[in-house]
């Protein structure tokens, strides 16, 4: 009987085999419709050896000014050519299946819900920077760090979390129900978008580390939790900042459309061979046959969360109460999303980027990128990733503007020659309501 490692593995060499007729695929940078639309809108800001310029699309804001300079004059973002820029699916492959060296150590900690459900929560350890580290949050910054919606951790996730513990932040990962060995104890798991258990996470991690700043970074089809916990959530997110790594904007769309083979079939059985440990009691909500026989992701969806046996539901419904965005206009904490032209996983960005959320929201900025694949973003060098860094750097920068502003309130406005004082322009932190 062939185990589902071996059925991991032989899709691995095949994926390699199938990547050598056709990885010369490039892609270019053409984002939305229109390739003029975000070059008038963007801000250039970081020049890419061999591979374009970066670009910033935010709505105007002392916020995005500074995050333009911060951005842009980062050492650890300049200069350097990209690994395999012309192979963003050998990207992803290399992202998904790719061994963490050395293996972390983690401590990890179960933290009971209302309904008796678990969540773990993994500790990442090792060596702390000293307290004047660059990382700008320092050690009194956690960051939250959230899987793929499949619960994989990959070893991208892993390296940003170790290279936040280098400049001195304090990284947990976030594992739902039944993911990542975290013991299912009730018949449920969390729907794509349901942020109830995240929510009940952050509380604890802000009653834990109550001084804290408190940050969450999401990789893949894992910032649709993320987005849809800080939209419904809004000013009340216990977030001071939050970076989404090659988000997925329209979920139902993503599972309709369908994904390159390449990236379903590891997620769906590393999904599967997780949920056959607890076939049993999840016999007594959903039809087990049908879910462990899903062949895509949309199927395994719809098995666990639409064709249950107590209160079953439309894929239509589902999806108007786990879109990522169907509270985005409530948020209130300032997310960066980092995306590639070339995503292979998301999709065109003429239909995956929703800018007009970019160019109306004051909260949400995008980073685009024309090459790094999907959660990618290699360079050449000693192991450090452009995405990461630049999540980081984001995240540094964050902390240096609010000390700023918490500086300039307390001083005097500054006065024109024999005028009254004048107000620079500067972010508000005040909720924004565009209902």
């Amino acid at each position: 009987m062939v185990s589902l490692e071996g059925l991991v593995a032989a899709a691995a060499v095949l994926a390699g085999l199938g990547l050598l007729a056709w990885c010369l695929w490039v892609g270019r940078l053409e984002v939305p419709g229109e390739r003029g639309a975000e070059e008038e809108e963007g801000i250039p800001f970081i020049a890419e050896d061999g591979s374009g310029r970066c670009r910033l699309l935010c709505k105007p804001s002392a916020l995005a000014q500074h995050l333009v300079r911060s951005l842009g004059q980062a050492a650890a973002l300049q200069g350097g050519r990209w690994l395999w820029p012309c192979w963003p699916r050998l990207l992803m492959l290399r992202q998904l299946l790719q061994p963490p060296e050395p293996e972390p150590a983690v401590a990890r900690e179960l933290l009971q819900l209302p309904d008796t459900g678990l969540v773990a929560l993994d500790w990442l350890l090792g060596p702390q920077a000293p307290a004047s580290s660059s990382s700008g949050g320092g050690p009194s910054s956690v960051l939250l760090l959230i899987p793929n919606a499949a619960g994989k951790v990959t070893a991208g996730l892993l390296q940003l979390g170790l290279r936040a513990l280098e400049r001195g932040f304090i990284p947990v990962i976030f594992n739902r129900r039944g993911h990542n060995g975290c013991p299912l104890t009730t018949a449920r798991l969390q729907p794509f978008g349901d942020p109830g258990d995240l929510r009940e996470a952050v509380t604890y991690l802000r009653c834990r580390h109550p001084a804290a700043l408190l940050l969450a970074v999401s990789e893949g089809s894992g910032s649709g939790l993320l987005l849809a916990y800080l939209g419904e959530s809004g000013s009340s997110s216990r977030l001071a900042a939050a970076a989404c790594i090659s988000p997925i904007f329209r979920g139902r769309d993503w599972f309709e459309a369908g994904m390159p083979w390449l990236y379903e079939w590891p997620l769906l059985l590393h999904l599967k061979r997780g949920l056959s440990r607890y076939a049993g009691s999840l016999a007594e909500a959903v039809d087990v046959d049908r879910l462990l026989g899903s062949r895509s992701l949309r199927e395994l969806e719809e098995a666990l969360f639409c064709r249950t046996k107590s209160r079953p539901s439309t894929w239509e419904a589902y999806w108007e109460r786990n879109e990522p965005l169907r509270d985005a206009d409530e948020a209130a904490v300032p997310v960066l999303c980092l995306c590639s032209a070339d995503d292979p996983v998301r999709g065109p960005p003429a239909r995956s980027l929703p800018l007009e959320l970019f160019c109306s929201s004051p909260y949400f900025f995008l980073l685009l990128t024309p090459r790094g694949g999907h959660c990618g973003f290699p360079r050449r060098g000693p192991g450090r990733c452009w995405g990461h860094e630049a999540v980081l750097e984001y995240f540094r920068a964050m902390a240096e503007f609010l000390r700023a502003e918490e500086r300039r309130k307390g001083l005097p406005r500054p006065r024109r020659r024999g005028g009254p004082a004048v107000e620079p322009p500067a972010f508000t932190w005040q909720r924004s309501y565009t209902r």
